[in-house]
């Protein structure tokens, strides 16, 4: 059996980035727009391969991954990819934590609850998507590449969600990564979310590329 191709590519540090660099990331995007964050402050995570041992991955398969902002806010990851308990009820989703209730949103839609857990308000899609689909699919996939398409060709404004922002999630997924290989917590610039206390952290901060196919810019 090849180990490599398919979807298993994403569990070998030299091709992937694992469950935090792949789906994680939708999720902190969420989290980051609604708690109106940019870049943090400390990363701490806790990663290990906690089911079948003995195959092929390199990687973890269970992170946690708690992301410390300025504003004393924090976006935890609770990552499991070879289980399908659904700890919150969910395959997978966000939930913010305010000050005067909770709400829970996924792909489907959300529900709000007050601090006694009474559901106060609930909205679902029109049509439902696949949370959990290796390749993702429904609605929110088809409206966000349509917003792409019709900003290209000046029918929208402006895209729902910029490249520079998506860049600002993506990079949480990369620093929870470097943040379980050197085995500590990261200190990052707020402004600009550079790794600010480890050298050998921030050796993994690029990759090497295959020769002839070095970035240019």
């Amino acid at each position: 059996m090849d180990i490599y191709f398919d979807y298993n590519w994403h569990w070998f540090w030299q091709y992937g980035t694992a469950e935090t660099g792949n789906n994680a990331v939708h999720e902190l995007d969420v989290c980051r727009w609604a708690l109106m964050l940019n870049y943090p402050k400390r990363v701490v995570t806790n990663a290990a391969k906690e089911h079948f041992r003995d195959d092929g991955w390199q990687m973890y398969d269970t992170m946690d991954a708690s992301f410390i902002f300025d504003n004393s806010k924090t976006i935890k990851w609770d990552g499991k990819s070879r289980t399908n308990y659904q700890t919150y009820g969910s395959d997978r989703g966000s939930i913010i934590y305010g000050t005067l209730g909770t709400v829970f949103i996924t792909r489907n839609g959300y529900r709000v609850y007050d601090r006694d857990g009474k559901l106060t308000r609930e909205r679902k899609a029109d049509e439902t998507s696949e949370t959990t689909q290796t390749g993702g699919a429904g609605t929110t996939d088809s409206l966000h590449i349509m917003n792409f398409i019709d900003t290209i060709r000046g029918k929208a404004a402006l895209q729902h969600q910029p490249i520079t922002e998506g860049a600002k999630s993506t990079l949480l997924g990369h620093l929870a990564n470097i943040s379980s290989r050197v085995n500590a917590p990261l200190e990052t610039d707020p402004a600009n979310g550079r790794i600010v206390n480890d050298k050998k952290a921030m050796q993994l901060w690029g990759r090497e590329y295959e020769k002839g196919w070095e970035p240019t810019l």
